[in-house]
């Protein structure tokens, strides 16, 4: 049996019971909500340590509800939607989604998001010896914060401020997919369009640091159109 709960906040009655289904023979306990005025209310009671979150609720928006949980909350929350434009997982990402999966899915993908979701709760919530306030660890990569340097299998490479500024906001977010613009605006306070192109070029130049094969990222995984996200190395 799974320890965590997690809350569905779905108005589809047929997608909301394959998930439940799907959560219930995995032993995961569950709470559901049919529409955002009662999910919120739900999640203010019962503090579920996941959200997984359709955007087309019938009486609001389910980037409010992402936005108003945010306001006092930091948990994960996938979203589950229909909506397949890249503005709309930019706009859900941003607004403080951790994950975005779309319609139709397979119930497979979503228990794959989960397991990687819990992981980050897991290391969050503990002090592995691969994980501290000071270093940071994920498979052969190491970075150690009070020296500003970087390893890779015990040998350090050099990576310039900027490189280096992407790869520890990557790392402290770990599993999380982080859009252009939330990027651009933590490394270089902007948000303009133009500079993603910049962005792209940075995260080039630190991917042919710390990757082996440069045609099967390790580390980095690029969300065509929205991001990118640190990949969770077991």
């Amino acid at each position: 049996m799974n320890n965590y709960n997690i809350f569905i906040i779905e108005d589809d009655k047929a997608i909301r019971n394959l998930i439940t289904t799907t959560l219930e023979v995995q032993g995961y306990k569950y709470q559901t909500a049919s529409n955002g005025s009662s999910a919120i209310m739900g999640v203010l009671s019962s503090k579920p340590d996941i959200i997984i979150l359709d955007l087309g609720l019938p009486d609001m928006d389910g980037i409010d509800i992402i936005r108003k949980i945010r306001s006092w909350s930091d948990v994960p929350i996938i979203v589950v939607s229909a909506r397949s434009e890249d503005k709309d997982k930019i706009d859900a990402l941003d607004s403080g989604a951790d994950d975005y999966l779309t319609k139709p899915f397979s119930t497979d993908e979503l228990l794959a998001r989960l397991r990687v979701t819990l992981r980050r709760l897991r290391n969050q919530n503990s002090t592995p010896q691969s994980i501290s306030d000071t270093t940071f660890i994920n498979g052969d990569l190491k970075i150690d914060y009070l020296s500003r340097q970087v390893y890779i299998e015990d040998k350090e490479i050099h990576l310039t401020p900027n490189e280096y500024k992407l790869l520890c906001l990557l790392a402290k977010n770990v599993g999380r997919v982080l859009t252009h613009n939330y990027i651009l605006k933590e490394v270089w306070d902007s948000t303009l369009s133009c500079d993603t192109q910049s962005l792209r070029v940075f995260m080039a130049t630190l991917r042919k640091k710390i990757e082996k094969d440069k045609s099967n990222p390790k580390y980095i995984q690029t969300h065509i159109g929205v991001g990118y996200r640190m990949i969770k190395i077991d």
